[in-house]
């Protein structure tokens, strides 16, 4: 649609779209078993939780999450409970439009198990040495 100004010397022809810039929704890429681990939650604390890795993708601040500095810098976890247990999703932040699922889990306590602790620190180094090598061919080429 076209607005046309005019005010007497001078007219304005503008261009009007209904169309606002969306930024790049960013991919997401899912480390070990982290997906199937998510799928398993409660149908409930699933949806809560896609629906907060979704506002991620959009660029859009979560509305439960807090930085996990102790697994890795840029690493944060998602946060949801029910009657039964705290759910957690711990990601690496947005890398060249991609989130990191490192790792996915449920606890009891508000301690996180030292398994999850090792398990998510483990796949946050995977995924720093694969864009490391990543950049090094890239750098190569």
């Amino acid at each position: 649609m076209y607005l046309y100004i005019s005010s007497g010397f001078a007219s304005i022809l503008i261009r009007v779209t209904d169309e606002a810039k969306k930024p790049k929704l960013a991919a997401i890429v899912w480390e070990g078993d982290s997906r199937e681990v998510l799928k398993a939650f409660p149908e409930e604390v699933t949806q809560n939780l896609g629906f907060e890795l979704w506002q991620l993708q959009q660029g859009e601040r979560p509305r439960d999450y807090r930085p996990l500095p102790s697994v890795g810098p840029g690493v944060f976890e998602l946060r949801d409970q029910d009657q039964r247990a705290w759910y957690r999703v711990v990601y690496l932040s947005r890398i060249k439009d991609v989130i990191y699922v490192l790792h996915c889990f449920e606890k009891k306590s508000r301690e996180m198990p030292r398994k999850d602790f090792e398990k998510a620190t483990q796949r946050f180094k995977t995924v720093k040495a694969r864009l490391a090598e990543e950049k090094k061919r890239e750098n190569r080429s």
